[in-house]
């Protein structure tokens, strides 16, 4: 039976509700716009009419998927962050909302600068770095990132969103520290892996089954990663250097005593919009 754009979307949200997806409405928009190869406005404008069956067909799949544990990032190879669109593959992490708040607390801070360097360490997608140099322009952004797969995507977004003169994507390991000639830099983000090992089998499928294990596993007790910038970046900084990171939940005060026992001073905690600490940044007063 023929089915018309607008009432296959109702039937998919429905069916995402009843399944208890919070996300609903956003979800079941960005699955049929997939399928059919419309963008919302199209989407909006072609409602009332009648959905070729193939595309039907496309759309219960997709939702099947979906439904079993797939993310809806991974089904339609993009997402947005901060108002930029973004490609997305199983290589990088999907953007949340609660990264927003790194990225907001950052782009404050720097658009009080003239100009600045600024690198985002653990980069996945790009997607902090990215929403930086395009809200600062008189920023210059290096995306740091240790798998290939993520790098690529890191340039995709690059050229997607048309950066290409503000942000450069470089090969970095966290753990080893910084490749030589790497310079100093004015502001340094990080999203790092902050899971501890014991907790990812206990993640929700969604991210367990599809999300990159090395972007989430942040050692025995999460903090591997903030140990190894706060140890071995302290030679890209420079006195007054601003340091923004993204935290798990209860782990602010540790990398707060971690980064004040390098020298940071000014610490803040800053919550996400559930009032759970979330960024934790701070202003290197001298190299201890």
């Amino acid at each position: 039976m023929a089915i018309t754009y607008n009432n296959l979307y109702m039937d998919v949200r429905q069916e995402l509700r009843s399944s208890g997806i919070q996300a609903a409405t956003l979800e079941a928009r960005e699955l049929v716009c997939y399928a059919s190869g419309k963008n919302r406005q199209e989407l909006l404008r072609d409602g009332g009419l009648y959905v070729p069956v193939e595309v039907e067909q496309q759309v219960r799949q997709l939702v099947r998927r979906h439904l079993a544990g797939e993310p809806v990032a991974y089904l339609i190879g993009e997402w947005e962050f901060y108002g930029l669109p973004l490609d997305i593959s199983e290589h990088v992490l999907i953007p949340r909302p609660d990264t927003e708040v790194l990225a907001e607390e950052s782009i404050r801070y720097l658009q009080t600068l003239t100009e600045c360097r600024v690198l985002d360490l653990c980069a996945g997608s790009g997607c902090v770095g990215l929403a930086i140099a395009a809200q600062v322009r008189q920023s210059r952004v290096v995306l740091g990132e240790l798998s290939e797969g993520a790098l690529r995507i890191c340039r995709q977004n690059i050229r997607r969103n048309g950066l290409g003169g503000q942000v450069v994507p470089l090969a970095m390991d966290v753990m080893a520290g910084p490749p030589p000639r790497l310079g100093e830099f004015d502001c340094v983000v990080s999203n790092p892996p902050y899971i501890p090992r014991g907790e990812l089998d206990t993640l929700d499928v969604s991210v367990r089954d599809y999300e990159p294990r090395m972007a989430l596993d942040g050692g025995e007790d999460g903090l591997d990663f903030y140990r190894a910038i706060c140890r071995n970046w302290l030679g890209v900084m420079h006195p007054g250097t601003r340091l923004y990171f993204e935290v798990g939940i209860g782990q602010a005060d540790a990398v707060l005593r971690l980064m004040r026992s390098v020298g940071f001073g000014d610490i803040q905690v800053v919550p996400d919009p559930a009032g759970i600490p979330r960024v934790v940044c701070g202003t290197l007063c001298d190299h201890i």
